[in-house]
């Protein structure tokens, strides 16, 4: 059976901000807006932090952490009041997602270079994915094998080949037809992330209390040069950065408050409440992993083996992990299959192969919709981002890479732009001189960060 390209339900990112559904009812609410955002923050990230507490040290570490939450705040606020657009062209229509926001309130330059950040972002987090899944399909391995052997066996095992199972089992969740049909997938993987968490942070606490004292120093690891050093901080902050991927989900949830009251107010105090606690648990799981292993802390709280006993319990934390992971990269790459097919379909509408799906149907299976666009352009994105992952398989410095991309031009630089336009600030004025020195000082942090971040995979790949 054929089905017309009418048929498939995708979206495009870059579209006025008109709302073809101005009677929907929208039944969100301040504690549904704090689940989500909680949910779509809380995530691998947070296995990064204690070894970035390190870097920093027991003042700037917490510090750090700090202002990245209140500058990422700060931006929601901007942010928040984008959601509905003043053009007269289109009325005060709904923004419907950020990339809606800035094609209405910047125009469609602005809207394609934020596209292209965006899906960026969403691929090198894919990346980050497989890489991640990879180290704690192999921690698993290697808990095992020192529960059998002992703490000083040497257990080594290689990513490649997980690496390439975690590929194989996204080449077959990518023929999912569109986001709708991963919900469920979805809510496993938010599960997940709370629960390797919890964990991750119970064995902080556990290891601290068997210790007696809590390690670490105020000016954190120690190296051998000043340079070194250097790169090291750096790296931390781009990892610190990754932790917050809050901006680009942030106009979908409100778009799901009811009103009264406005839902731009209901977000600002659902932003708060999900951020303070968010950073309170970030604050404790890099802090007690700090304390737990001071100089010595790995890079990757669950896999670097500063946690031996119970091995059951790491091996349950890594297979959550994992996956979450396996969802999480659906939730990721979902959009740029829609965007990308979306685009194609539309500058070549004739083409049956481009737009015609076909039903199969499998021995003892259920039948399910396939499209062979959707098969060789799917399969050739799942090849590409794990012959990249297994290029470079460095936990703490892809996070850092991707944390310095995109953290200025999605939680900053368009938000700031946005802002601007909305609220018609003029040049020269004390708003307008007071955001443009917090932009320009958060691009100088990024940028360190992804520098700094650079430089460790350039050292880790010579090494």
């Amino acid at each position: 059976m054929v089905l017309s390209s009418a048929d498939k339900n995708h979206e495009t990112p870059l579209l006025p901000a008109q709302d073809p559904e101005p009677f929907i009812k929208r039944t969100g609410t301040l504690w549904t807006a704090v689940a989500h955002i909680i949910t779509g923050v809380i995530g691998s990230g947070v296995l990064s932090l204690a070894w970035s507490m390190a870097q920093l040290g027991w003042i700037a570490g917490p510090l750090a952490m700090v202002i990245f939450a209140s500058v990422t705040l700060f931006a929601t606020f901007l942010l928040c009041d984008c959601h509905r657009g003043p053009d007269p062209e289109y009325g005060p229509g709904r923004n419907r997602s950020y990339l809606e926001a800035v094609d209405m309130c910047l125009g469609k330059t602005n809207a394609w270079a934020c596209s292209f950040f965006v899906h960026v972002g969403l691929y090198g987090t894919a990346i980050a994915y497989t890489v991640t899944s990879a180290i704690s399909m192999r921690a698993i391995q290697k808990s095992n094998c020192y529960h059998r052997e002992g703490h000083e066996a040497a257990c080594e095992y290689s990513d490649t080949y997980y690496m390439l199972i975690f590929g194989a089992v996204q080449l077959i969740l990518s023929q999912a037809p569109d986001f709708h049909n991963i919900q469920s997938l979805s809510v496993i993987a938010a599960v997940m992330s709370f629960a390797y968490s919890f964990i991750g942070f119970g064995l902080g606490v556990a290891k601290v209390i068997g210790n007696g004292f809590v390690m670490g120093s105020f000016s954190g690891v120690s190296t051998t040069t000043s340079i070194e050093k250097m790169w090291l901080v750096a790296q931390a902050l781009g990892d610190i950065a990754f932790a917050y991927p809050y901006s680009l989900i942030l106009i979908e949830i409100q778009d799901t408050l009811k009103s009264p009251p406005p839902a731009n107010q209901t977000m600002k105090k659902a932003s708060t409440m999900s951020i303070i606690t968010t950073t309170i648990f970030y604050l404790f799981c890099g802090g007690f992993g700090y304390a737990a292993f001071g100089d010595n802390t790995p890079g990757n709280l669950l896999t670097g083996f500063g946690f031996y006993e119970p091995y059951w319990l790491i091996d349950l934390a890594n297979a959550f992990i994992v996956i979450h992971l396996v969802g999480g990269y659906q939730v990721y790459s979902q959009p740029i299959f829609a965007h990308f097919e979306k685009w194609i379909c539309e500058k070549f509408p004739e083409n049956g192969f481009l737009n015609n799906e076909f039903f199969l149907k499998p021995p003892l299976m259920p039948a399910f919709r396939w499209n062979p666009l959707r098969l060789c352009f799917r399969t050739v994105y799942v090849v590409s981002v794990t012959a990249i992952a297994m290029s470079f398989p460095y936990f703490n410095q892809v996070l850092g890479v991707i944390g310095g991309v995109i953290f200025w031009p999605l939680t900053i630089y368009f938000p700031v732009e946005m802002y601007f336009k909305q609220m018609n600030i003029e040049a020269w004025t004390r708003k307008w001189v007071m955001l443009r020195v917090f932009s320009y000082v958060c691009f100088i942090v990024s940028t360190f960060g992804l520098v700094g971040s650079i430089q460790g995979i350039i050292s880790a790949k010579l090494s």
